[in-house]
């Protein structure tokens, strides 16, 4: 999951656990994921980088690890931005870039309701695990994948892994399970935030199914959309195109 771009006096709990805890933000992700997210994420980095785009925009990008994953996997040097609201995880974001000797990563501070990038700007944009934060309840939402498309090239690929809903009943019963007991319980003993990892448990359980999820792509204003489900569809991988 990454930082998400709702404003403070949103009421929004999320904008605290992005600016208050950012050095246990990628312990807390990794624990309440059981270590997969890095995979996950690592898959989707090499989903954008398909056909080797030349700039690749990591959205709502917390501490870096999505962008920093294409600069890795490239055999090619892209240009990479990574934009997000909190200051803070920018900060590791960058630091995280620099220990690695990666020179092609710019971070930068961002509203994804006025993104600072002319029209057609990125060949592709991602964003893990922060979708939900921007169309979870929130009225922003229309704001947002008007303000995605307007800087995504015509062709060009909008690539989110995020959560999703098991097809099987059972399964999909444990993965709620999971999220109750386990996700809300470990993030909210990390971070000591009751109230954020309330809210990350309960989107993650009414959020859209692959299904779902790609119609609602379209209706937003894309012309294909598919899915990759991941670990018996409790996550996904979805492409879009513009």
């Amino acid at each position: 999951m990454a930082a998400n771009s709702i404003k403070k006096d949103s009421g929004r709990p999320l904008y605290h656990i992005f600016t208050r805890i950012p050095d246990r933000y990628d312990l807390i992700n990794h624990v309440i994921t059981l270590g997969m997210d890095s995979g996950w994420r690592g898959q989707a980095a090499l989903t954008c980088l398909k056909d080797s785009p030349g700039r690749l925009l990591d959205l709502c990008c917390g501490t870096g690890d999505l962008a920093i994953d294409m600069a890795r996997l490239a055999r090619y040097t892209p240009e990479i931005t990574g934009a997000d609201y909190s200051q803070p995880m920018l900060e590791i974001a960058a630091a995280k870039a620099a220990t690695a000797g990666l020179n092609n990563i710019r971070f930068i501070n961002a509203d994804v309701a006025h993104l600072p990038f002319p029209d057609g700007h990125f060949d592709c944009i991602a964003i893990s695990f922060a979708f939900r934060n921007l169309t979870y309840n929130n009225p922003m939402t229309a704001d947002y994948l008007k303000e995605i498309l307007r800087v995504l090239k015509p062709d060009g690929r909008f690539v989110i892994v995020e959560s999703s809903q098991p097809k099987s009943a059972f399964v999909r019963f444990l993965d709620h399970l999971y999220l109750k007991l386990w996700v809300f319980t470990s993030g909210y003993l990390i971070s000591g935030d009751r109230e954020s990892y309330r809210y990350l448990a309960e989107s993650a359980e009414h959020f859209f199914s692959a299904e779902e999820m790609q119609e609602y792509l379209l209706k937003a204003g894309f012309k294909l959309a598919t899915a990759k489900r991941l670990f018996f569809g409790a996550a996904a991988i979805y492409t879009a195109t513009k």
